[in-house]
């Protein structure tokens, strides 16, 4: 008998994991899409308390995000912009080069509260302006999962450590 699937969840009932990192870094995030059944987009509710951001300035460099501010107020960074944005706003966050890079700060004294949504691809780049970095992720299956990452200064010849 195959699983019903409940096509119908409310934000404030999905399971949160809340997450830190150093003075900059917070935020409770739950999946919206797996719980739906979605495979084709990501999903996720995150709720960002004041003076934090869920994530560091980056660009994808094959997946388009948007996000549904549901309350609250931030400032989205987007490439050499800044935005003013508050309940009811939709950003968009485009793939391709640092000109879509983006960061969504809470700066309001209540949490921040937005539905994250994403294409899905099998692999991805994503690029950090300020920081140098870069992460390169495949996702294909469990079995063939990887995920790196580094500066490129780190980088080596193609045939660093082969055979000659």
């Amino acid at each position: 008998m195959a699983l019903k699937l409940n096509p119908v969840r409310h934000l404030q009932s999905l399971k949160r994991t809340a997450f830190s990192h150093g003075k900059k870094f917070a935020s409770e995030d739950a999946p919206v899409a797996e719980p739906l059944g979605l495979k084709q987009i990501g999903a996720v509710y995150t709720v960002v308390p004041p003076g934090k951001s869920a994530c560091p300035f980056h660009v994808h460099h094959m997946e388009d995000e948007m996000f549904v501010i549901l309350s609250g107020v931030g400032s989205y960074r987007f490439g050499d912009e800044v935005y003013a944005v508050k309940a009811g706003d939709v950003l968009g966050g485009p793939a391709g080069g640092t000109e879509f890079a983006h960061q969504l700060v809470n700066v309001g004294a209540e949490p921040l509260c937005y539905l994250a949504v994403s294409s899905i691809s099998d692999t991805e780049v994503c690029e950090f302006p300020d920081s140098g970095k870069f992460s390169v992720r495949s996702r294909r299956s469990s079995a063939l999962r990887f995920s790196f990452v580094g500066r490129r200064e780190d980088e080596v010849d193609y045939f660093d450590g082969e055979e000659r």
